[in-house]
């Protein structure tokens, strides 16, 4: 037993990249700097500028920001409406004096300027022409900047039939998203998540009940202006429905980047209340549905500060993102990471609902989960304080191929691996005593130190690909033989 260890300590090999934030790497966000009597002041003071002045101050905005930021005008207009409603007589000012006042009201945010990782890996859904053995691949990252707020940023590149990596050239551009208007609620669904936020009253099936069966957030906003003007209800019911309401919507989104930028311009920013102060560990996974459609689903937490909130995301080409609140008493704490397809009609989902042990949930419905059950404790000395996954299991013809992070220790976080079984993911059919990566004296230093850490691999040409974070700083990558981890799984048990 004591040489299976050893093995299982020596699996994996570690490969030379390593992937170490850029504080360089900004995006334009709105500054708002205090309430409106502030922003007043700041617009009062831009206009009482000559035009003369106006251009001179926006030539010098531009000359040292427009190289930093494409679309960079339309940005500033962008920020400008937000505060156009401070500006007396909007109408009549110049185009150049709308673009300083936006300058005034924006700011650069460096996305990397504390760390890039927490990985997780899929396969690009673009394979076309790749030589036969390799594949494209598309790396996904918790970066994190000032105030540490959490986004979502993309790698891709190509892995040939050695294994070698190679990353696709970085663009010197980051960029949001546009957040599409039009998205549609389905009404049953909103009241559903309504009712167990208990916010379901008189007031909100007054409000739903005048919206068809799916809305628009124009709709609902409408709804909520006549709502707001009618007598009949409580003042103080009425507002904290309108306001779970709105928040339940703005908490479900739609985003889409433009076609032509490559995907490691792409970075999903906090975009509601809810994720405010960050969107933290997403788990992508490469979903099947029965009908062989392909869509790609990451859970993530959203913190505002004060709670966290486990999220999905759904998207096709990694162009466009839907983002949707996951329901149920079964998603109440962080970690959630998806099967690759359902099994006996069901999705499947672990989990770690109470911070310590290993959960497992059966649904019909991707977005709804009232029920876990724990399939794992704590056992072994390396993850006495807690284990969970590391990211969604691989279907293998032997079961799923799950990796999981234990804590012990001095808070040292480690990955191991086991394998659960294939028609039922609950029972767990072998297992790794000791870790398969553990912090060496290399990746002990960093924002948090002794933590390795993954959300997600991939197999490819029987080699685990493992994509892992180095003290919640920076990202490197193993690899392990299955059949090797297979071997010793059969000699263990």
């Amino acid at each position: 037993m004591e040489d299976n260890n050893k093995r299982s300590m020596s699996l994996a090999k570690r490969k030379s990249i390593m992937i170490r934030a850029n504080n360089s790497r900004v995006i334009t966000k709105p500054y708002i700097p205090g309430p409106d009597h502030r922003i007043k002041e700041v617009v009062n003071r831009v206009l009482g500028l000559s035009d003369e002045e106006v251009n001179t101050l926006l030539e010098q905005v531009l000359r040292d920001f427009s190289g930093r930021h494409r679309y960079f005008k339309e940005a500033l207009e962008k920020n400008y409406m937000k505060i156009e409603y401070c500006v007396p007589s909007s109408n009549s000012i110049t185009t150049e004096r709308r673009l300083l006042l936006g300058s005034y009201f924006t700011c650069e945010y460096s996305v990397e300027a504390a760390a890039l990782f927490n990985p997780s890996i899929v396969l690009h859904p673009n394979q076309k022409d790749m030589p036969e053995g390799s594949a494209r691949f598309i790396m996904s990252f918790r970066a994190t900047g000032e105030g540490h707020i959490s986004s979502i940023e993309f790698r891709s590149g190509k892995i040939d039939r050695e294994g070698n990596m190679d990353f696709d050239p970085m663009s010197n551009y980051v960029e949001t998203p546009e957040l599409c208007e039009d998205k549609l609620y389905d009404k049953h669904l909103f009241g559903l998540k309504l009712a167990e936020m208990k916010a379901c009253n008189a007031v909100t099936s007054h409000m739903l009940g005048e919206l068809g069966d799916d809305f628009t957030f124009d709709q609902l906003q409408g709804e909520v202006a006549r709502l707001q003007s009618a007598s009949g209800f409580d003042p103080d019911r009425k507002r904290d429905a309108i306001d779970m309401a709105m928040w339940l919507a703005r908490s479900n989104y739609e985003i889409k980047f433009r076609k032509d930028h490559r995907i490691s311009e792409r970075v999903i920013f906090p975009v509601s209340e809810n994720e405010s102060k960050g969107i933290e560990d997403a788990r992508f996974v490469r979903f099947t549905d029965d009908d062989g459609s392909v869509t790609y689903y990451a859970t993530y937490t959203a913190y505002n500060g004060f709670v966290i909130l486990p999220q999905l995301i759904s998207t096709k080409d990694f162009i466009t993102f839907k983002v949707n609140t996951l329901n149920g008493d079964a998603v109440q704490n962080k970690g959630m990471a998806l099967f690759p397809r359902k099994i006996d009609g069901k999705y499947v989902m672990l989990s770690r609902q109470d911070g310590a042990n290993n959960h497992i949930m059966f649904s019909e419905n991707i977005r709804f989960w009232q029920k876990s059950e724990i399939i794992q404790t704590p056992t072994l000395p390396w993850e006495f304080i807690q284990i969970g996954n590391c990211g969604s299991p691989i279907e293998i013809d032997e079961g799923w191929l799950l990796l999981t992070h234990g804590v012990g220790a001095m808070r040292k976080y480690s990955i191991g691996i086991e394998l659960l079984d294939l028609n039922d993911p609950s029972r767990i059919i072998g297992r790794l005593d000791e870790p398969i990566l553990a912090p060496t004296d290399g990746e002990r230093e960093g924002y948090v130190p002794n933590v390795v850490y993954s959300c997600g691999s991939m197999i490819h040409n029987d080699e685990l690909v493992i994509p892992f974070a180095i003290a919640d700083q920076k990202t490197s990558v193993a690899t392990i033989s299955v059949p090797e981890v297979l071997s010793l799984m059969n000699q263990s048990s």
